[in-house]
């Protein structure tokens, strides 16, 4: 397992968001932000990294367990580790309309068909 602050990097730079933006969506100054990811501070508070694992879309658990607050169990170390594709649409999925979601699986659905049919010719 990752250290805490390589798991927030990580999946901070994963789901494409800036310091600023965690900073703006948390109210946690990236400042402090800053010092989780570079290890300067290696125990925040279950409340920040549950602000942070809202953001991040990931199971708290993670973070409880990279900060050494929880202990590795079952449901911390059994969880699959989730696709860039699947990181991305799990925190763009709230911000859709339902018209954009429609539009999103209409695109899944025409790039399957393109390449079904690509390979044919």
């Amino acid at each position: 397992m990752d250290t805490l602050g390589k798991t927030l990097k990580n999946t901070r730079e994963n789901v494409s968001l800036t310091l600023r933006d965690v900073e703006i969506a948390t109210g946690i100054s990236n400042a402090y932000l800053s010092q989780l990811e570079n290890e300067k501070i290696k125990k925040p508070s279950a409340s920040i990294l549950y602000k942070l694992a809202n953001v991040y879309k990931i199971d708290l658990n993670v973070l409880l367990y990279a900060s050494g607050i929880i202990e590795k169990n079952d449901e911390t170390e059994a969880k699959p580790k989730q696709s860039l594709l699947e990181r991305e649409i799990a925190f763009y999925k709230d911000k859709l309309s339902e018209d954009e979601e429609k539009e999103v699986l209409d695109f899944i659905k025409f790039l399957r068909y393109k390449k079904s049919n690509d390979s044919t010719f």
